[in-house]
């Protein structure tokens, strides 16, 4: 019942039949908004503005972890995602750019953030029957890119005490 609400909803919107997307697609549809809206959400944080860094540097590695949870989404249930190389490429980088641990959880957080909010503003779209599995796709797999990046960013500190002793 609440499908047929949301697809007349829609269909009432758009002057006709609804048009249903998979989370996959309007994610795809919509990065470049998810990017300049994630980082509007980091510069009202001042922890993560400390740290000067151009729109490429702060932004460059998100069109990958994107691509990398909108796989996941297409994947079919069950599968074993890959690890993301990006996520571990992007450790490196923020260890290498001054960021803390925090700094590092508090960006994947504002992703989570993002994305939640990029599909709340495309409800009318969605696919309703398979949100909920969706979200926690995404949320999953933005805590392993997460997991991914702290493996990195402390294998990077083991180095540098090792070298230190």
């Amino acid at each position: 019942m609440a499908k047929s609400i949301g697809s007349a909803r829609a269909a009432k919107a758009t002057g006709g039949a609804a048009t249903i997307e998979s989370v996959a697609d309007i994610l795809e549809r919509e990065l470049q908004s998810v990017i300049v809206d994630w980082l509007a959400r980091v510069d009202e944080e001042p922890d993560l503005k400390c740290i000067p860094l151009s729109f490429e540097e702060r932004t460059g590695h998100l069109p990958y972890l994107l691509h990398d949870v909108i796989a996941r989404l297409r994947l079919n249930a069950g599968t074993k995602a890959p690890i993301s190389k990006a996520a571990a490429e992007h450790g490196d980088l923020r260890r290498k750019q001054g960021y803390t641990v925090a700094m590092a959880v508090e960006e994947s957080r504002l992703l989570q953030v993002t994305i939640f909010t990029t599909l709340h503003k495309n409800t009318n779209e969605l696919e309703f029957s398979k949100l909920l599995p969706d979200v926690v796709t995404i949320a999953d797999e933005v805590d392993a890119q997460l997991k991914e990046q702290m493996l990195r960013f402390m294998a990077a500190d083991a180095a540098e005490h090792a070298k230190g002793k």
